[in-house]
């Protein structure tokens, strides 16, 4: 069973700038890490491939930096992955990430079985899954809570929807995304990551899609727009109220009237 695992590269500080004209996330000199709903993939995948056989591999899409997390995936137990890295790129919303996505997958293979996590940190939009899966002409299941069995040319999951928890059976390939309750996520290893090299990480760009044109990708690929996005400003404005039981409630009843908060 051949295996492919999206990931992402994401903020490691909640301490990020935000562009004031296009507003994304200004990801120049911010520390990286693995968007950690994805090493929750990355142990499903490496979970399905020692008791079905088989091998995963690994996606993502950023700057040549991106090649970070592609190595510490390989240091987990994948085979190879590849970066989707051009500048026409930038700027994608969830549907130019996903259309982006596809176009890669397109290109380095047919895979049996593909695997999201549930959400990024960076975005918590949960959108890039199923889209993914839409433009590939995949079924595909969300809120993933178990794989209990590969039979064949299916795949038997446990997911949850909504209010409840179902069983359900999906033919062969198939994507789906995984909660973050599904598993314990492995550590990479010091002795792999010793061995690891570059020939085992790929790098993808616009010119090498069947689909070149510029205008699906990036922001002009994009079918929202952010208007505004800023940081909370914070309020450390502290009230100290004295009295009694029933004092305090009427002052405290008074302060969040005046404020409009009651």
């Amino acid at each position: 069973m051949r295996i492919l695992v999206c990931v992402k590269q994401v903020p490691g500080s909640s301490n990020v700038q935000v562009d004031p004209v296009t507003g994304v996330l200004k990801r120049d000199g911010v520390q990286s890490k693995m968007n950690p709903y994805d090493l929750y993939a990355l142990e499903t995948a490496l979970c399905l491939t020692e008791r079905f056989g088989g091998s995963v591999e690994v996606i993502t899409m950023g700057p040549p930096q991106a090649k970070a997390i592609i190595r510490e995936a390989i240091c987990m137990g994948v085979k190879q992955g590849t970066v989707l890295s051009d500048r026409r790129f930038a700027g994608a919303d969830v549907l130019a990430t996903a259309y982006t996505l596809s176009q890669g997958i397109r290109k380095t293979g047919e895979y049996d079985l593909i695997i999201c996590g549930k959400q990024t940190t960076d975005g918590d939009t949960a959108q890039v899954g199923a889209e993914i899966a839409e433009f590939l002409n995949l079924p595909n299941v969300a809120g993933v809570l178990s794989v209990q069995e590969v039979l064949g040319e299916s795949i038997v999951v446990t997911a949850s929807q909504d209010d409840k928890v179902v069983t359900m059976s999906l033919k062969l390939p198939c994507l789906i995304s995984v909660d973050g309750d599904i598993n314990t996520p492995r550590l990479p290893s010091y002795k792999v990551g010793k061995s690891v090299t570059d020939d085992l990480i790929h790098f993808l760009s616009l010119d090498d899609f069947e689909d070149q044109n510029v205008h699906n990708y990036g922001l002009s690929g994009s079918a929202t727009q952010v208007e505004r996005i800023f940081s909370p400003e914070k309020n450390t404005e502290k009230h100290e109220i004295e009295g009694t039981s029933l004092q305090q409630a009427d002052k405290l009843y008074a302060l969040l009237h005046s404020k409009k908060l009651v």
